[in-house]
């Protein structure tokens, strides 16, 4: 524990709580450098982020939360901030995150409040303050699995399959630039939605990597969560109430069955950046924690490719080259009907 830095926010939370009499409870630490504090004064609590300069920039985080505060987004109210120190005094969100209210009986409904709190993000102008996700950014993702996953397997591919992973990356890449540009959350599932005391609206965390991207980035990051997996006729049944609340220009020379068509190859784009990142977190990071999600992700991606032609020579060499190491190492998954 650095002492130094515990007393830079003892005096800071003093000077901007007008009081000592406060207490100071760290929470368990998540994917970053980045730390929280529950801060309790008086019966009231607030969050401290403590972002140390040099290994976290908070601002990202704040310039996106001020933006989507003032556009009515329900994300948490900055009370204070020290951008020099990485301090950032945050509205308490409370512990109740979506995943933990979901089941059979409750996710119609709460989904249904998350695809609105969606639309809604995605009716804001945001141009002039996220950046695009980009063609290189998209195939960047993408080049995770061969990066990553590959190797973990001792996969080399040939340069025949290599030109074939290269096309289809392509086909997914422009599949999403072609689809409708809005605000992308990037991380919208039920871990970064939480349950609000006393409100209807849910509140929305951990929006700092937003940019403008395709309309069904968001919504296939909830429906087809890679932590919680859901029937895929319901699935479907989600992608209509979801293309039911969007603006007219949305559904301009795009009936339901395109829209379903754009989902699944933004899904598809998805997973396949999923399935390296995952094995780059363990490899990389030492991040053991995602490796069970993996062959949940392999699985919808064998799954939701089904339907699309241009999709199968790719598919076949995941299938014959890729899949037997996969399960071998990382296990298979057991389907829930």
């Amino acid at each position: 524990m650095n002492t130094q830095r515990e007393q830079l926010i003892q005096t800071w939370l003093t000077s901007v709580l007008n009081s000592e009499q406060f207490e100071i409870h760290f929470l368990a630490g998540d994917a970053s450098f980045r730390r929280y504090a529950r801060i309790i004064l008086n019966n009231k609590t607030f969050m401290l982020m403590d972002a140390p300069p040099e290994k976290e920039d908070c601002r990202p985080f704040v310039s996106i939360d001020e933006f989507f505060d003032t556009n009515g987004v329900r994300v948490p109210h900055i009370i204070a901030k020290d951008l020099e120190n990485g301090f950032l005094l945050l509205e308490d969100f409370g512990d109740v995150l979506l995943s933990t209210q979901l089941n059979d009986q409750t996710v119609d409904a709460h989904y249904a409040q998350s695809f609105k709190q969606l639309v809604q993000l995605q009716s804001i102008a945001g141009d002039s303050h996220l950046p695009e996700y980009t063609y290189e950014k998209l195939i960047s993702e993408m080049e995770l699995l061969t990066d990553w996953l590959l190797p973990s397997l001792q996969i080399q591919a040939t340069s025949e399959e290599l030109a074939l992973i290269k096309r289809t990356f392509a086909i997914l890449a422009n599949a999403a630039l072609a689809q409708p540009q809005v605000i992308v959350h990037r991380d919208f599932h039920s871990r970064n939605l939480m349950i609000l005391a006393g409100e209807t609206e849910q509140g929305v965390i951990d929006f700092q990597d937003a940019v403008i991207g395709a309309d069904t980035y968001d919504l296939i990051s909830i429906t087809r969560d890679a932590y919680v997996q859901w029937n895929a006729e319901r699935v479907y049944q989600w992608f209509k109430v979801f293309y039911n609340l969007l603006p007219a220009t949305a559904k301009q020379d795009r009936d339901f069955e395109q829209f379903k068509r754009d989902a699944d190859l933004m899904a598809i784009q998805r997973h396949i950046k999923i399935l390296g990142i995952f094995v780059r977190l363990f490899e990389r990071d030492g991040k053991s924690g995602y490796l069970k999600d993996l062959p949940r992700v392999m699985w919808y991606l064998l799954e939701e490719s089904k339907p699309y032609a241009e999709l199968q020579p790719f598919m076949q060499f995941i299938n014959a080259k890729v899949l037997p190491k996969f399960e071998e190492k990382y296990g298979k998954y057991e389907v829930v009907a």
